[in-house]
């Protein structure tokens, strides 16, 4: 730890890049594979049903281990942490996780994306350890279409008086609410998200429907691009661009020209950005996986839990991203032919 420590003090090591030069600069930590919806493209019911095995708590990383990791990857460069699911308030305690991972020197951002139904009892926890900001997943302002894509596990009003509360408190970063968009299911409803936040400060963004794991029977033709929402809200509301906070920013930023606020377009399907991904993603169990669709992680659990010290850690994390190549939604996009192949589920590495 004190190698460490002075590794983080001299900051004068050169940036960590993989094989394309893209750096390492944010860590999603999944800290609960369970969730307490069904969403249809992340846990369908018919495959998350009662029976269905989840990790038991001694087979998801500690507190102590994720801090180590964390530390580990800040000191190689990452300045940004977003803690997944899952659902990751149904992780116990998650506000004191929060505080160790807001001390570690160099964290320069902190981020919860959450269903939002259990947010409103832990908003003001979290705030105090430390949080910087909050996402919460939204579908649908239309009770019957919000049920669906729940699985029939929630209510539309507790998420949104949980919105509510955490603009209320005033967190640092804001308030951000993602949606996901399929054709035919939810896609009407694009509209009347726009409106209802719109003057809200709250950055609603759209969510181009992903291929993520292989449990959500994906069709292309279920994704709806874009540039067609984009067009729709345009109509109504003219928009103009906004630069990109900083290299990697996932979402294509617009601002609505009436001075109502902003609204962001994640592309993956049609617009991939590969080409910038600065992204690690540490999943509930402790494997590292270095891409939203990866096959296969590295096992980190079993180093963390042997006598191994942080340098070896370290080694192990920059070879895994040194050796980096992945760029699956270019491929994707190149080719509609391409194989399928085994993925991993969101449910274990988040978003």
């Amino acid at each position: 730890m004190e190698q460490l420590r002075c590794f983080m003090a001299g900051n004068q090591t050169p940036a960590l890049t993989d094989r394309f030069s893209r750096p390492l600069h944010d860590l999603r930590i999944s800290v609960m594979d369970r969730c307490n919806f069904r969403c249809p493209y992340c846990m369908p019911e018919a495959t998350y049903h009662e029976h269905f095995r989840f990790l038991e708590p001694k087979e998801r990383l500690s507190f102590d281990e994720i801090e180590r990791v964390a530390r580990v990857a800040v000191s190689l460069g990452v300045r940004k942490l977003r803690l997944t699911g899952g659902e990751p308030l149904l992780r116990p305690k998650l506000p004191e996780l929060v505080a160790r991972l807001a001390s570690i020197e160099g964290v320069e951002d902190i981020a919860l994306t959450t269903n939002g139904v259990l947010l409103e009892r832990h908003v003001q926890d979290l705030k105090e350890a430390g949080l910087n900001r909050v996402t919460v997943s939204l579908d649908s302002l239309d009770p019957a279409v919000f049920a669906r894509m729940s699985g029939g596990r929630a209510q539309l009003e507790p998420v949104l008086e949980a919105i509510e509360a955490a603009q209320t408190i005033g967190f640092s970063g804001g308030v951000k609410l993602n949606t996901v968009v399929q054709r035919g299911l939810n896609d009407a409803g694009v509209e009347a998200l726009a409106e209802r936040f719109r003057h809200s400060g709250v950055v609603l963004r759209f969510i181009e429907y992903m291929d993520v794991g292989t449990r959500n029977h994906w069709e292309r033709a279920e994704v709806v691009p874009s540039r067609e929402l984009r067009e729709r809200i345009d109509a109504r509301w003219p928009l103009e661009p906004v630069d990109a906070h900083y290299r990697g920013e996932v979402a294509q930023r617009y601002r609505y020209c009436d001075g109502a606020g902003e609204v962001g377009f994640i592309s993956s399907v049609t617009a991939p950005f590969c080409g910038d991904c600065s992204r690690a993603r540490l999943s509930s169990e402790g494997q590292l996986y270095t891409c939203l669709f990866a096959s296969e992680g590295r096992d980190l659990r079993t180093l963390l839990r042997s006598d191994a010290d942080d340098a070896a850690l370290r080694d192990l994390l920059a070879g895994v991203w040194r050796r980096r190549t992945d760029r699956y939604s270019e491929e994707r996009a190149a080719s509609s032919d391409a194989p399928a192949r085994r993925r991993i589920e969101m449910n274990y590495i988040g978003g």
